[in-house]
């Protein structure tokens, strides 16, 4: 499987000639999601969701399909009859030939005044990549390759770490990190990298690794 990093919390994923992409939002390059085969939207947050490449996404590819929980597909499946699917905690469902199984329920806590909305992780191929979206969820299940959100209003570094350590999965690659500056990058992979017992890897905007 090929994993292509994209801005923000975006991931592409590539195998046997079809794509799968992760969380095209608002931070995300315009073209991250255009010839996916399938989309996943773990919440309608705008850094994770944007209609308007979605839509792009589905006009320019009468096949392409969009799996979500249901506040994003409420927003979209009108116009695409058939083609959006809502999903929750404790699915299971093949997009674009990819396994994929649905864990979590909310996003994590920003600040106690702020109502929590949905958020749910997907998990690829028996456990080959997880990407938890806005919560630091743990599957019931093993991951090879965890997408840590590293950078939000939500989270600081010492709750990454003890995620990380939580899952226990052989590799972790950055995601959520647009609001991270170039300074703060060194500091994070050397924290990661040194107390969360994995291998830590970051990948520029639009490097690829094989996993």
């Amino acid at each position: 499987m090929k994993l292509t990093k994209k801005s923000h919390a975006c991931v592409r994923l590539e195998k046997d000639g079809r794509t799968l992409v992760l969380d095209p939002g608002g931070f995300t390059e315009a073209d991250a999601v255009l010839g996916a085969d399938a989309v996943l939207v773990t919440h309608e947050h705008p850094d994770h969701f944007s209609e308007e490449r979605l839509r792009a996404a589905l006009e320019t590819d009468p096949a392409a399909e969009i799996w979500t929980l249901r506040s994003v597909a409420e927003k979209i499946a009108g116009a695409f009859p058939g083609r959006v699917h809502t999903v929750g905690h404790g699915d299971a469902f093949t997009a674009a030939g990819f396994d994929v199984q649905v864990h979590g329920e909310l996003h994590a806590v920003i600040h106690p005044d702020l109502p929590r909305v949905t958020n749910i992780g997907f998990l690829i191929d028996d456990g080959r990549v997880f990407h938890p979206g806005d919560a630091l969820t743990v599957p019931d299940h093993r991951v090879e390759t965890l997408l840590a959100p590293v950078m939000a209003p939500w989270n600081k570094i010492a709750e990454v770490i003890d995620y990380v350590r939580e899952v226990r999965p052989r590799r972790v690659y950055d995601i959520h990190d647009a609001l991270l500056t170039d300074l703060a990058r060194p500091i994070y992979d050397t924290h990661l990298g040194n107390l969360g017992g994995a291998d830590h890897q970051r990948l520029a905007s639009g490097a690829s690794a094989q996993i």
